[in-house]
């Protein structure tokens, strides 16, 4: 993977980043939220996952 982005490129990132941070905002809230045991569980590994890649796109990043 070559080491430099191009500005479209970045943005692009930056547009999922956002995205990934409005899913986890969502699934964190919505599981508080859940009264049923197995939505909360789907909410959970939601908010795990989204963590991890929310993660692997600031490497890009920076």
């Amino acid at each position: 993977m070559p080491k430099e982005l191009g500005v479209h490129e970045i943005l692009e990132l930056h547009e999922l980043l956002v995205f990934k941070n409005t899913c986890l905002t969502k699934s964190t809230t919505l599981g508080g939220l859940a009264k049923d045991e197995a939505l909360k569980n789907i909410l959970s590994g939601d908010v795990n996952a989204s963590r991890v890649e929310i993660q692997a796109l600031q490497e890009f990043l920076t």
